[in-house]
């Protein structure tokens, strides 16, 4: 099969952020009638591939974007396959990215190439930043087609989304993310005098029960609670005699549009009044939800069609570029394969799901071609 050669291809293709290992090329050779927008920055490689069914009387403003990253993060040790080699081994594809997120870019691929009437133009984003900073990625090229009058009305990002079964789980939205640091200040001296020091441990011990897995909010229908996770504690200099003059911690907060930086922050400035401390607080995404009804029944509509699951709508996960196209005004949710071994050894996906989500693909693509004339 075709599709699955390329996705053996591409595996081979040991494109660790920011690397793009000649892949592009292929893409242009398969999409041979699509144009192409590229852009080259810092090292960081985009494409943007689209193409107009549209005749010179058509009045429809439909498009369709199709995104994501061929970039993938190390293979790490312990595989049972060689991480980069693509192998099939009883009907599953083996290789570092396959999940994550070459395979379901393959099937995208495939879709767009058995379309041959669409009202609107139909096109692919990809980058080779994402897992990495991704400063210079997705968000750089929605630029610059912002300024080229290109940019779609919708977009699917073909993040492996499911959980156990290819269709049963859409994302129509993601938590943002605040990452925060706080130091806490105290006065260093010898153990056997405490009163003449101020541990910073001892300060904040009765505070952590109201930060550590703290639920900042109740949720809604959309979004789980937000929570503070910390990530790091650490204060002292390694020695048994001496109190730390600082104590340093770090956490995240999974937010949902309930909670924002500034009301985190009041909340924290509450728990640490009269204390002397300093607190950093960065939002590096921030929530979103997609409320187009077009794009999510079209999805759901050709994921019951080709697989007789009835998919979850979910916000759950960490973050992806599907931000990048809704701060940008663009109706976006994701959608891709089974995510059970992505980042982990022995990464892999049934053959069957890479052709099965090209399916799904095309029944999208003409779901969203039919609402839209």
């Amino acid at each position: 099969m075709e599709e699955i050669d390329f996705l053996v291809y591409m595996i081979k293709k040991q494109s660790i952020t920011p690397n793009e290992c000649g892949i592009y090329s292929h893409i242009k050779n398969i999409l041979n009638d699509f144009k192409v927008i590229e852009q080259n920055i810092n090292g960081v490689k985009n494409i943007f591939l689209y193409k107009d069914f549209r005749d010179s009387n058509s009045v429809s403003k439909t498009h369709l974007c199709f995104a994501g990253h061929i970039d993938v993060v190390p293979s790490g040790e312990g595989w049972s396959v060689e991480p980069f080699s693509g192998i099939i081994k009883n009907n599953m594809i083996y290789g570092r990215g396959v999940q994550d997120m070459k395979g379901g870019i393959v099937s995208f691929i495939y879709a767009l190439k058995n379309i041959k009437n669409f009202n609107g133009i139909l096109s692919i984003l990809l980058t080779s930043d994402e897992e990495g900073d991704g400063i210079y990625g997705t968000k750089v090229m929605l630029d610059e087609l912002k300024n080229k009058n290109l940019l779609p009305n919708y977009a699917i990002v073909a993040e492996p989304t499911c959980t156990k079964l290819l269709g049963d789980t859409i994302k129509i939205g993601r938590r943002g993310s605040i990452n925060g640091t706080l130091v806490l200040y105290g006065i260093q001296g010898h153990v056997a005098y405490p009163q003449k020091c101020k541990n910073p441990i001892d300060l904040i011990s009765n505070i952590l029960p109201n930060i550590s897995s703290k639920q900042l909010d109740s949720g809604d229908e959309n979004f789980s609670p937000s929570m503070i996770v910390i990530t790091d504690i650490r204060a002292g200099i390694q020695a048994v005699n001496v109190t730390p003059s600082k104590l340093k911690m770090m956490f995240n907060v999974r937010n949902s549009p309930l909670i924002t930086k500034e009301t985190l922050k009041e909340y924290l400035q509450s728990l640490f009044k009269g204390m002397d401390y300093t607190l950093e607080l960065k939002q590096s995404s921030f929530p979103f939800i997609t409320h187009s009804p077009k794009l999510i029944e079209s999805t759901i509509k050709a994921i019951e069609s080709n697989t007789q699951i009835k998919p979850q709508l979910s916000t759950s996960g960490g973050t992806s570029d599907a931000r990048y196209f809704s701060e940008f005004g663009v109706d976006v949710l994701e959608f891709g394969l089974v995510n059970d071994r992505i980042h982990a050894v022995d990464e892999c996906a049934r053959v069957e799901d890479i052709i099965k989500l090209k399916e799904i693909f095309i029944s999208l693509i003409n779901n969203i071609n039919a609402i839209c004339r």
